[in-house]
């Protein structure tokens, strides 16, 4: 059963901060009332441009897709009862089950009572997804369809059956389907808002939108028609309604927690993480009576991306040099800035790949007695670079948004200490996507969450085809055995 409140995996570690007093009396009108804040409010509610974690909350709560991830980030079905592969590797058929409706919605023609999600509303919602007219942030999850066979590669089998062709075998397919691109959308809706479907979404999930007021509030109300049942048979969701607040300030949210105005808080903040955590990255006593704090696994990477694309005529860049970049990562105390800075709910590592997806051991790796001797190593090598670049080398400069700048001052002392001068520019988080979209952070934060649990979607940031802006190769990093091993793996 999909947990659609809220998400399912992490690598950091997810804290889930709930206020434990507002679920007191199941009876009470006010406890079926599920309340949480998103301080970096909602672009779209439609399926289509859900491309960042804010609004893929919100959309998984009003559309489905074909296939699910369950809590062991297996695949399995939703509103596909169920689906096979053929022989050839290439062609999956997806089953439909024949209970899910779309919302019901007045003043939607076709729609007023709502109506039977069929298989060509499948075929309609994805190929609305790759259309360039649309240009859906999402058009790369069908990248692997066959686009010369019959359809395009995805033909309904009549009502109740939809076949999609790959152009070769690709085993990550599946997990792409159970993304919030892969939600399905009525035509009538999506032809009668147009542009405005953003904001007037209609979909088969638990929920559907009562009311959303940008920068102010959201609510979702039940869908009293929703196919889902518990185990008991009992109809879902449980909860009447989800309020959604946009209060962009993290440590009003934190008191809003504790005044009990919220019942979750997702994720670990400086604004609050000392007075939330003790120094084992334990829950303070103080909070253990009204406060629960869950910690889950997070399939997340936060990384140090270098601008590698060189300017003959800029000339020399420390950044854009290998060893450079080694020299920088040998210098990092990771084990620190994870017990320090983040009260243990991250874990030190030296892969971007999140060791559950590579099938190894996730216990922390003894960075820390290695690290003096990496420090010595990245020092030796420093060095050396500086008898063929006597010159004096230009700043560091980290861009980076105010959430991170205690991150990227632990990296400006540590650097120090190799002998390099590191500089922190601070910036907002429109202009920080801008400047490392278009190449004009030289040294960058940033971080990757997994669309589906396989590790091609981590490695796939380093193909030379996804440079940014179009993909999320920001650093432009381009080698062409890479590229082959990658291909060849898929």
């Amino acid at each position: 059963m999909k947990k659609r409140i809220f998400p399912d995996f992490s690598w950091c570690l997810m804290l889930a901060v709930l206020f434990c007093t507002a679920c007191a009396s199941d009876a009470s009108d006010d406890a079926r009332v599920f309340r949480y804040n998103e301080s970096a409010n909602l672009s779209s509610l439609d399926p289509a441009f859900a491309r960042t974690l804010e609004p893929m909350w919100v959309v998984d709560q009003l559309f489905d897709g074909l296939v699910e991830l369950d809590e062991n980030l297996e695949v399995k079905p939703l509103i596909a009862e169920r689906f096979d592969l053929d022989s050839s590797g290439q062609v999956w058929t997806f089953y439909l089950r024949d209970d899910v409706r779309f919302h019901a919605t007045d003043g939607v023609p076709g729609l007023e009572d709502g109506r039977p999600c069929k298989s060509h509303d499948v075929v309609y919602s994805l190929n609305r997804l790759r259309d360039p007219s649309v240009a859906s942030s999402g058009a790369w999850i069908l990248d692997a369809v066959d686009s010369d066979a019959i359809g395009q590669g995805i033909i309904a089998l009549g009502d109740s059956a939809v076949q999609i062709t790959l152009k070769a075998p690709f085993p990550p397919f599946l997990g792409l389907m159970s993304t919030v691109y892969a939600n399905v959308v009525p035509v009538e809706a999506v032809e009668f808002f147009g542009v405005d479907f953003r904001s007037h979404p209609i979909g088969t999930g638990p929920f559907q939108l009562a009311w959303w007021m940008e920068d102010v509030a959201c609510v979702l109300h039940r869908n009293p028609h929703h196919w889902e049942r518990d185990e008991t048979g009992q109809a879902l969701p449980y909860l009447e309604a989800v309020h959604i607040s946009f209060a962009s300030d993290m440590g009003a949210e934190f008191q809003g927690l504790k005044q009990g105005k919220f019942d979750f808080m997702s994720g670990l903040h400086p604004a609050y993480m000392n007075e939330l955590l003790d120094d084992s990255g334990n829950l303070n006593a103080s909070y253990s009576a009204n406060i629960r704090l869950e910690t889950v696994p997070f399939l997340k990477t936060d990384y140090i991306g270098f601008y590698t694309e060189t300017d003959v005529e800029v000339g020399w860049k420390p950044w854009q040099d290998k060893s450079v970049r080694q020299a920088l990562s040998a210098g990092i105390d990771r084990v620190s800035i994870a017990r320090n800075l983040r009260r243990g709910a991250v874990m030190p590592s030296e892969s971007f790949v999140p060791p559950v997806l590579l099938g190894t051991d996730a216990e922390t790796p003894s960075f820390s007695e290695e690290f003096p001797l990496r420090v010595e190593w990245a020092i030796a090598v420093l060095d050396s670079l500086r008898s063929v670049h006597p010159e004096p080398w230009p700043t560091l400069r980290i861009s980076t948004t105010s959430d991170y700048t205690d991150l990227c001052a632990a990296l400006q002392f540590q650097w120090g200490l190799l002998g390099l001068d590191v500089a922190i520019d601070v910036v907002s988080a429109a202009a920080h996507r801008e400047r490392v979209a278009t190449g004009k952070a030289s040294l960058f934060r940033k971080s990757w969450l997994a669309d589906y649990p396989d590790a091609e979607n981590f490695l796939g940031l380093f193909h030379s085809r996804n440079f940014a802006p179009s993909g999320p190769n920001y650093s432009h990093f381009s080698d062409a055995k890479f590229d082959a091993m990658f291909e060849q793996a898929m």
